[in-house]
């Protein structure tokens, strides 16, 4: 198969892997930055060049395109791609309605062509290490799930992400949870706290520097809590979430450069009260062996060396013809659960029913 990366801010990660990919032939880039799109065509010996993501969807020769561009885009161009009949890889979120999210799932419908969201969170090596965790049952039954997202976009980000609620951005944190859980959420109450700066606000945009929400998950009991926040916090960025269990528990870190923390319950003992615990920082592997060996160079770069398994999940639901782990349907549950407590947020915390895809 042939893919298209278009976007090289961020893309430029993935050109190298699909060069990589002894299914994929050919790779071409897309990008309206002339010098960028050159350094990065250059540097990997790609010859196919577009100006524009129309170029891409006229050339033939292309079967999939692999979306990196800003978000007000997405749905738009998602579209595009499957409706033209080229299946559909995009950088998270999905869309930012719920709107759009409807319009993409019935375009990969209508189409038949794959749509996958990139969302690095669900390769990372903490998800793929708790993942075995749960299916070995060494976690026990779940009892909580928990994640926080924070980020400072002051400076030289572009100035559209601040008109951006917290929450629709979401899924870095969430979404680990919702599969590891093997579920959607239903409903959600979520706050917002804190207001935006006088010089951040952006008229008719988003108010809240933060939000904080619990979700309600379909078939199960347990509660799911998630704090995101763009502005306004004095914290490095992290894209953490912890997963408890009745037998272990696993903490995110605190500071990147730690290891997270695994917790395991011991037996009561006669006459003291509660359950002993043991505490360890656990050294979390990256997994090569999920992929082919032509792509064990990326297997410790950037969100936890999720980028080849993202890639290789793409390129082989296609050449499967099966759909992708994250497909359309599935992409739309996580994102739709972040637009919703947005929505519960402007009600001052009223529940609001997520709908399913």
């Amino acid at each position: 198969m042939n893919i298209a990366v278009v976007g090289l801010h961020f893309g430029a990660e993935f050109v190298p892997i699909y060069g990589n990919h002894p299914d994929v032939g050919r790779v071409g880039v897309c990008d309206l930055d002339p010098r960028l799109m050159a350094e990065v065509a250059d540097r990997h010996r790609v010859v196919d060049r577009f100006e524009s993501l129309d170029q891409v969807l006229a050339d033939d020769r292309y079967d999939a395109v692999h979306l990196f561009t800003p978000v007000p885009l997405h749905a738009e161009q998602a579209v595009s791609v499957l409706t033209v009949g080229k299946h559909c890889a995009c950088a998270v979120p999905m869309a930012t309605s719920l709107e759009d999210l409807n319009l993409i799932v019935d375009a990969q419908r209508a189409s038949g062509k794959n749509y996958m969201l990139m969302e690095t969170a669900r390769y990372d090596r903490a998800f793929l290490y708790l993942a075995g965790m749960l299916e070995r049952g060494a976690l026990g039954e779940l009892t909580f799930l928990s994640g926080h997202y924070f980020q400072d976009l002051e400076g030289a980000f572009p100035t559209y992400w601040r008109a951006v609620p917290p929450m629709h951005y979401a899924t870095h944190s969430l979404s680990p949870l919702l599969a590891l859980a093997k579920t959607r959420a239903t409903a959600v109450t979520c706050l917002g706290s804190g207001r935006l700066r006088p010089d951040i606000q952006q008229p008719g945009g988003n108010t809240f520097p933060l939000q904080c929400a619990l979700f309600k998950l379909e078939g199960t009991d347990v509660a799911v809590q998630l704090t995101r926040s763009w502005f306004q916090i004095a914290r490095h960025t992290t894209e953490a979430y912890s997963v408890y269990g009745d037998l272990r528990s696993f903490e995110w870190q605190q500071v990147e450069n730690e290891e997270p923390v695994l917790f395991t319950m011991g037996a009561v003992k006669p006459g003291e009260r509660g359950r002993p615990v043991s505490t360890e920082r656990v050294d979390i592997p990256y997994r090569p062996d999920l992929y082919p060996p032509e792509l064990a160079e990326f297997m410790t770069g950037w969100h936890g060396g999720s980028h080849p398994h993202l890639a290789h999940e793409f390129v082989r639901s296609i050449v499967e013809d099966r759909p992708p782990v994250i497909n359309a349907a599935t992409a739309a549950n996580w994102t739709a659960a972040g637009i919703c407590a947005h929505d519960s947020a402007v009600l001052e915390g009223a529940l609001v029913t997520i709908p399913g895809f």
